[in-house]
C-alpha cells in the first residue's frame, strides 16, 4: 500500500499546523485535560495503595473507567458523526467537572468518611468518569482533523501529540509533589481548576459541519457495523491499533509505579512523580525531534522497531532496583511509544473518509482504552498472582513476542510510504 501525504517535492514548514488558532486552543485544553485527569489518577492510586497495600485496588481503577467507556465509545463515536461535536464536548466535560467536585468533597478533611464509604465512592466516580470519556473522546478524535487542512496532517499529529505528552509529563509530574506539599483535597481542587480551563478553550472553537453522507443515516447498529467494518477491512489501520493494544496491554507498568515507589524502589511520593513523568520527558523530547526527523518514510519498519524497544526498555525497568536506572527504562518506553503514536495517528487520520472519524475514532479509543485501563487491571491482577517484578517481565517479553509475530505476518506493510 503506497500513498503520499504531499508531493515530495513540497517542503513545509515544521511549525504548519501552528497558523491554525483554533487548532492551537485544540492543543492546549487536550494538553490540560490530559494532565488534569493524570494527575486526579496518580493522587488516587497513590492513596488507594497507601490505604489498603493491595495491587488489586490499582488495577480496578482501570477497570472502573474502562469497562463504561469501552461500553459506550461506539455509540459515543456514532454521535460524533451525527451531531454537533462541540456540544457533545461541553456536555460531557461538565459531567467530568462534576464529578471532579465530588472528589474533592469526598477526600476533604471535614467530610470525614470511612474506608468502607470512600473507596465504592472514589471508584464510582472513576466509573462515571469513563462513561463521560466514552462521549467526550471520539468527539474530540474526530473533531481534530477538521481544524486543519488535510496535507498537514502528519505535522499537527507530531504538534498534537506534543502537546498531549507535555500534558502526560507535568501531570504526573506535579502529582506527586503536589500529593507530598498541597495534600490530596487541594491537589484534587486543581484538578477541577484545569479542567474549567479546559472548557473555556473548547468554547472557542467553532464545531464543524456534519457530513452530509451521515445526516442521511437513521440505523444506529447499521452505522456501527460500517465504522467497524472499515477498520476491520483497512489492514494498516487494524494492524497498527492491534499492535498499540497488545503490547501496551502486556507491557505497560504505569498502574504499578506506585508499588515500585513505596515498596520495591522505597522513594516515597516525590519518587513517584519523577517515575510517572519520566515516560512521557522521553515522548515530549521524541517528539519535538520528529518534527524535524518525521518517522514516516519508513513507517512500518519504525513502528515495529518502536515497540520492540518498548518492550526491551520494559525488561530493563522490571529487574531494577535502583531509581535512576529505572527513570531512564522508563524514559525510553516513552521515548519509543512516541515513535508508534506519531505514526499509527498520522495513518488513522489520513485513511479514515470524514463523514466516519467519529465510529473510526471511538474503534481506535476501544482499543487504545483496552490497552491502557485494562491493561491496568491486567498488571494489578498479574502483581497480585505472580509479584510485581515476575509481572512485569511477564509483560515485557510478552510485548518482544507479539512485536515478533506482527512482523512476520504484515511484511505488505512494509511497502507503505508515508511522506511529509
Amino acid at each position: 500500500m503506497s500513498e503520499q501525504l504531499t508531493p515530495p517535492s513540497a517542503k513545509r514548514s515544521p511549525y504548519e499546523a501552528l497558523k491554525y488558532p483554533q487548532f492551537v486552543a485544540y492543543m492546549f485544553a487536550n494538553s490540560f485535560i490530559t494532565m488534569a485527569l493524570l494527575i486526579q489518577e496518580v493522587l488516587l492510586g497513590y492513596e488507594m495503595y497507601k490505604v489498603t497495600h493491595d495491587p488489586m485496588a490499582l488495577g480496578l481503577i482501570g477497570l472502573a473507567e474502562a469497562l463504561p467507556y469501552i461500553s459506550l465509545a461506539l455509540f459515543g463515536g456514532h454521535l460524533a458523526d451525527l451531531y454537533n461535536k462541540k456540544t457533545i464536548l461541553m456536555l460531557s466535560l461538565s459531567v467530568i467537572i462534576l464529578s471532579s467536585v465530588i472528589l474533592v468533597w469526598a477526600t476533604h478533611s471535614t467530610t470525614q468518611l470511612p474506608q468502607h464509604n470512600l473507596l465504592p465512592i472514589i471508584y464510582g466516580v472513576i466509573f462515571l468518569i469513563g462513561l463521560a470519556k466514552g462521549f467526550y473522546s471520539p468527539a474530540s478524535s474526530s473533531l481534530n482533523p477538521f481544524l486543519i487542512p488535510k496535507e498537514v496532517f502528519a505535522n499537527a499529529t507530531t504538534w498534537a501529540s506534543s502537546f498531549w505528552q507535555a500534558g502526560a509529563i507535568l501531570g504526573p509530574g506535579l502529582a506527586g509533589f503536589m500529593y507530598a506539599y498541597w495534600g490530596l483535597t487541594n491537589s484534587l481542587w486543581f484538578v477541577v481548576a484545569l479542567l474549567c480551563t479546559v472548557m473555556l478553550l473548547i468554547s472557542t472553537i467553532t464545531a464543524p459541519p456534519i457530513p452530509e453522507k451521515v445526516e442521511e443515516k437513521v440505523n444506529i447498529f447499521q452505522s456501527l457495523k460500517e465504522g467497524i467494518a472499515f477498520v476491520f477491512k483497512t489492514k494498516i489501520i487494524l494492524y497498527s491499533i492491534s499492535l498499540d493494544l497488545f503490547s501496551v496491554l502486556f507491557g505497560g507498568v504505569i498502574a504499578l509505579l506506585p508499588i515500585y515507589a513505596e515498596d520495591i524502589l522505597k522513594v516515597g511520593a516525590e519518587g513517584l512523580g519523577i517515575l510517572r513523568a519520566a515516560p512521557s520527558i522521553g515522548a515530549i523530547l521524541t517528539m519535538f525531534m520528529m518534527v524535524y526527523f518525521p518517522p514516516l518514510k519508513h513507517a512500518w519498519r519504525n513502528l515495529l522497531l518502536a515497540v520492540g524497544g518498548f518492550g526491551l526498555a520494559t525488561l530493563i525497568f522490571a529487574v531494577s532496583t535502583n531509581l535512576w536506572i529505572s527513570v531512564v527504562a522508563l524514559f525510553f518506553t516513552g521515548a519509543f511509544d512516541s515513535v508508534s503514536v506519531i505514526v499509527r495517528q498520522t495513518v488513522l487520520r489520513y485513511w479514515t473518509p470524514d463523514e466516519m472519524r467519529g465510529r473510526v475514532s471511538a474503534v481506535n479509543g476501544i482499543f487504545v482504552s483496552s490497552s491502557n485501563e485494562i491493561g491496568a487491571f491486567e498488571s494489578g491482577l498479574l502483581a497480585k498472582l505472580m509479584g510485581t517484578v515476575p509481572s512485569v517481565i511477564f509483560g515485557g517479553t510478552m510485548t518482544m513476542i507479539i512485536v515478533s509475530i506482527v512482523w512476520i505476518r504484515s511484511k505488505e506493510l512494509f511497502k507503505m510510504k508515508v511522506t511529509d
